[in-house]
């Protein structure tokens, strides 16, 4: 697998308005691809704004829907990560990202983790995934992971055992409290990030929003970061902007070597302590 060239944008989407949002996409890509890149990455809901509430059913899509249309268009050109609303079956919905390329929506992941606590009411009008897998991209084995999906470690631990090299995590994360130079939720999501990266062996691109919905800013920070633990790239805070990096593949397989631990990694035992755990705990409602 060659080195390839990845663009993360950080842009602010406007709430429920999807030729804006989709222009937006479009301008942002054509300036990745004068780059050279070869893979663009958006921020979660980036189609639609996140704060939708009562509009979620008017503008959820289908994966064959007109309206992402542009999208697969682009992705003849440059592969696109971009996130949406999704209609199911039964008339649910999700937050889905899906991963577009050669005119196709390749894979699609539907957020698994719905926060509904304090600011966040996903859980409200949304419906939860089912479902971590990794795929084959024309980057590699890649895992899409959603915001909330990377406050959880079994969601990783699940893509790294799927064989993921590659972790596109996009996210709308608000900014939550002020300790310092950066909002906590910052600080904690950099954390996060490196540290899945050296554990598991993988590069990580992960694309945060910005902009304000509801009096809730978001603190972009967008960023890349190697199966070492060492940043790539990093875009600023709660500015617009773009950057790109070149990945190699080749880097995940040092990782590997150096700290095997995905080949040491006992499923059987994490597989019957989980069943242990779950039985116990049915046992005690």
């Amino acid at each position: 697998m060659q080195p390839f060239q990845v663009s993360v944008a950080q842009f602010a989407p406007v709430l429920g308005v999807l030729d804006a949002n989709l222009a937006a996409h479009r301008r942002m890509a054509e300036t990745a691809i004068a780059a050279g890149s070869q893979l663009i990455v958006f921020p979660e809901l980036s189609v639609t704004g996140y704060f939708l509430k009562d509009l979620v059913s008017e503008l959820a899509v289908t994966r064959d829907d007109d309206r992402l249309a542009p999208l697969r268009e682009l992705s003849r050109r440059i592969d696109v990560v971009a996130s949406f609303i999704e209609r199911g079956a039964g008339d649910r919905t999700y937050i889905s990202a899906g991963y577009f390329s050669g005119g196709d929506l390749l894979h699609v992941h539907r957020k698994v983790y719905l926060p509904t606590y304090g600011m966040f009411e996903e859980g409200r009008f949304l419906a939860s995934g089912s479902a971590i897998r990794a795929f084959d991209g024309p980057f590699g084995r890649t895992a899409l992971l959603i915001c909330e999906d990377l406050w959880h470690p079994s969601t990783v631990g699940v893509a790294a055992a799927d064989g993921a090299d590659l972790l596109i995590g996009v996210a709308a994360s608000p900014a939550r409290g002020f300790g310092g130079d950066r909002p906590d939720s910052a600080r904690l999501y950099e954390q996060m990030i490196r540290v899945y990266a050296q554990l598991y062996g993988m590069h990580v691109v992960f694309a945060n929003r910005i902009g304000f919905e509801d009096g809730v800013g978001f603190w972009g920070g967008s960023e890349v970061v190697d199966p070492f633990g060492r940043e790539l790239a990093k875009a600023p805070y709660f500015d617009e902007a773009m950057v790109t990096v070149t990945i190699d593949p080749r880097e995940a397989r040092r990782a590997h070597q150096v700290t095997p631990l995905g080949r040491d990694e006992r499923l059987d035992v994490t597989l019957a302590e989980l069943g242990r755990i779950r039985a116990e705990r049915a046992g005690a409602v």
